[in-house]
């Protein structure tokens, strides 16, 4: 009991994190590389623990709202970087890339996420050895990253290819190589084009954090459940489901409403 502060104080830090992130004046990776390795570090020091004399809490007793950001800052954090890598190699003039991506990204797009769940969490043990297996958090959290790196490439990929092809020719007429016209031309008007899908998929993906209560882990649905059984609050079965739901409507509108304000502020006049 004396230990839930730790929990607060990373729930705060998560959130805090997110806040500062979305700041205009943080957007390049100048400034958003440090916010999120700092946040991401405090984070896991209060969590995890194990230094400046905090008790190591394993991630298998982790739980509620905490667990529930943790894991959709994870997923956003590594998934976003790896969505763009797919969306690439799904636009390389090597065919082998090209098709090999394309046959993995729509075999992880034709299956539920409950599967990919299942399958890191139940499966993948039976497949490596022991010391590779990682824990239960750790199998869901990479396969629930892979899972929203495939959707969210098809978005990167669409917006790649509405960006003018003469737009990459006169590029490589000024002498860009690759990498600077992708970094400096393709991508940004690609994430412009597509920013209200890009949103629509961060909410989608905030509510399918629920799905991990399916394989074990203790998010915030999981808590609301365990709530029911105590007897402090076993009669307050509605009170609990509407505080569980006005947390996710929150999180889902303020996603939303910070999508609008992003498509204002790159919208252009023609």
């Amino acid at each position: 009991m004396e230990e839930q502060w730790r929990s607060a104080l990373a729930s705060l830090i998560a959130i805090t994190t997110l806040a500062v992130a979305c700041m205009p004046r943080m957007w390049n990776a100048a400034r958003m590389l440090p916010v999120w390795l700092s946040g991401y570090l405090l984070f896991l020091l209060f969590i995890h623990g194990g230094v400046l004399g905090l008790v190591v809490v394993p991630s298998s007793r982790w739980g509620g709202l905490t667990l529930t950001l943790f894991i959709y800052i994870t997923v956003i954090a590594f998934g976003l970087p790896l969505a763009i890598g797919l969306a690439l190699l799904r636009q390389s003039h090597y065919p082998l890339f090209r098709h090999m991506t394309a046959f993995v990204v729509d075999i992880t797009r034709s299956l539920p996420l409950l599967t990919i769940l299942f399958s890191a969490t139940v499966i993948v043990p039976l497949m490596l050895p022991h010391a590779l297996e990682g824990d239960k958090l750790t199998r869901s959290l990479m396969g629930f990253t892979f899972f929203f790196a495939c959707y969210q490439s098809e978005i990167v990929r669409g917006g790649l290819q509405a960006v003018g092809r003469g737009q990459v020719e006169a590029a490589q007429a000024l002498g860009l190589s690759f990498w600077n016209t992708t970094a400096l031309i393709t991508l940004p008007q690609a994430f412009r084009i597509a920013m209200p899908a890009t949103i629509n998929q961060f909410v989608i993906t905030f509510k399918e954090t629920s799905l991990v209560i399916i394989v074990g882990l203790f998010d915030l649905m999981a808590s609301a459940q365990a709530a029911f059984h105590s007897g402090e609050w076993s009669a307050f079965h509605t009170e609990v489901y509407v505080v569980v739901a006005l947390i996710y409507f929150i999180g889902s509108f303020t996603l939303s409403r910070y999508g609008k304000y992003v498509e204002r502020r790159f919208k252009t006049p023609y």
